[in-house]
């Protein structure tokens, strides 16, 4: 798999990543909509460690894009982001990010609860059943049961979804699991967070009232870790903005507002 999708025209001044981990592909909707004012990079993370996906994307963006970048990082790649601009601040002018996961581990241990009792008692089955056998160390297709998954959580985490297509290109579970188990342990040791100290950039995390992965566990830790940080909570939204019906619209505006702020 190649590891960059791009769109629009040079320069290249703006990057969007992609959650999971080992999920690639499901912000091509939003770099598509950016790509009309700015040119638009896609990184695809391929590595299996935390550092690996960092460094692969220090990569990406050093021979492609016009720095200092804006990076927009969606769940999985919020974080990685982060990670991203701690490590390397003077690459990044702007960092926004959306339905990132909660930085105190306590706050993440609803999440799943939530997502069950959301969905129907057929489904609710069938998901529960999904945990058990990508569990299962003998389990033998974990990229197909990943990609049901996926399919399962996104229907919990979304408040009223508009019609879209699922534009994820592939599942690796090895790559999720690998990464999760790593930065994981970032978490729980307070580390994740406090990289937030070496952050100059301005930020803002955009996030949605019905995600599942709770707002108070970002909003808060953040304020007290950045010195220039923006909280915007959206109405009607679950996880992913861009294919809600009430909440899209201004997700929208408030990328674009965010972008022009810093490159108009």
């Amino acid at each position: 798999m190649k590891n960059l999708r791009i769109y629009g025209e040079k320069p290249y001044s703006v990057a969007v990543i992609h959650g999971g981990p080992g999920a690639p592909g499901e912000m091509a909707p939003v770099a598509r909509g950016l790509s009309t004012a700015w040119g638009v990079l896609e990184p695809l993370q391929t590595r299996d460690s935390v550092d690996g996906q960092v460094e692969e994307l220090h990569d990406v963006l050093k021979t492609n894009a016009d720095l200092p970048v804006i990076l927009i990082g969606f769940s999985w790649g919020a974080w990685l982001s982060y990670i991203f601009t701690a490590r390397y601040p003077s690459l990044v002018k702007k960092l926004i990010l959306i339905g990132t996961p909660p930085f105190p581990p306590e706050k993440a241990l609803d999440i799943m609860t939530a997502r069950i009792e959301r969905l129907s008692d057929e489904e609710r089955t069938e998901f529960l059943a999904i945990v058990e056998d990508l569990n299962n160390p003998d389990y033998p297709d974990k990229n197909r049961r990943m990609a049901r998954f996926g399919e399962l959580a996104n229907r919990a985490d979304t408040y009223e979804v508009v019609p879209h297509r699922d534009e994820l290109l592939e599942y690796h579970f090895d790559i999720n699991q690998k990464v999760w188990a790593e930065v994981n342990r970032l978490r729980s040791s307070g580390e994740l967070l406090a990289l937030g100290k070496d952050i100059s950039c301005p930020v803002v995390a955009v996030h949605g009232d019905y995600d599942p992965h709770p707002a108070e566990g970002v909003r808060g830790p953040l304020e007290s870790i950045l010195k220039n940080f923006r909280f915007i909570l959206l109405e009607k939204c679950g996880h992913e903005p861009w294919i809600e019906k009430y909440a899209r619209g201004k997700f929208y505006e408030i990328l674009k507002k965010e972008i022009n702020n810093v490159l108009a």
